[in-house]
């Protein structure tokens, strides 16, 4: 069952997007070689309950923190740890937010320091992927022409998509359907309708798009080794041009 939001509902669902936003420009501020990882989580679950709301992944299914924070070749669900930023790495963190019983999600990955040129060329077209994957996100056309359009683009580059992890409709639930996967033909799944919510977050491998998870039951990892990017926004579909509700000041 996919939902069709109202206005309020929408606006209730940006509200959480927003404190995402603004959690994320904060912890973009804070990124510094010799940051630990759980010092970044702290200022995140305190800037969230700051604005009224509750860290969306703390408990959820198990999971035991405020953030997903994954560096290098780990692609997504990293568990914050008593480890500490290097020069050259690469960041992936994922936020979520649930205020007045409505969820908002979003990821970025950041550089720290001086990073090699291989690695800012995979954050730039992980970022550019969901772009244009929101570009398509047009009423009338379907869930697949998000993940064509991604897919499409990344493999022009010569990355990998990751295949069994996917965007998701989110509401009052984190996650809700549809799926979003990042890849597919064009014209299948579920054709997109004004109110609907979902977000979108490309997975993009720099080697091939096989993945692996930790022993701790989270971390997902490149198989390969190779460096992997995360970029999301939450999203409404609307009658016009799709509305980014987890867009903030320097995340775009």
């Amino acid at each position: 069952m996919v939902a069709i939001r109202s206005e309020r509902e929408i606006e209730l669902i940006a509200r959480s997007c927003q404190i995402v936003a603004e959690t994320l420009s904060l912890l973009g501020e804070n990124i510094a070689i010799g940051v630990s990882l759980i010092d970044l989580d702290k200022i995140a679950e305190d800037y969230i309950v700051s604005q009224g709301a509750r860290p969306a992944f703390k408990g959820y299914m198990g999971f035991p923190s405020t953030l997903c924070i994954s560096i290098d070749d780990e692609v997504v669900h990293g568990i914050p740890r008593d480890v500490q930023l290097k020069e050259g790495q690469i960041v992936g963190i994922d936020c979520g937010a649930e205020k007045n019983g409505y969820y908002g999600d979003s990821a970025r990955t950041f550089a720290v320091g001086t990073i090699d040129e291989k690695k800012a060329q995979l954050m730039k077209v992980t970022q550019e992927s969901l772009m244009k994957g929101i570009e398509a996100a047009h009423e009338g056309n379907y869930v697949s022409d998000i993940g064509h359009a991604i897919q499409s683009h990344v493999e022009n580059h010569g990355y990998s998509v990751v295949r069994e992890l996917v965007g998701h409709g989110i509401g009052t639930q984190l996650h809700e359907e549809p799926q979003v996967p990042n890849y597919g033909k064009p014209k299948h799944g579920y054709k997109l309708k004004a109110g609907m919510v979902i977000a979108i977050e490309p997975m993009i491998n720099m080697g091939r798009k096989e993945i692996v998870t930790d022993s701790d039951g989270w971390t997902v990892r490149t198989k390969d080794g190779s460096m992997s990017a995360h970029f999301e926004h939450t999203i409404a579909i609307t009658k016009d041009d799709p509305r980014i509700l987890s867009i903030g000041m320097d995340n775009g």
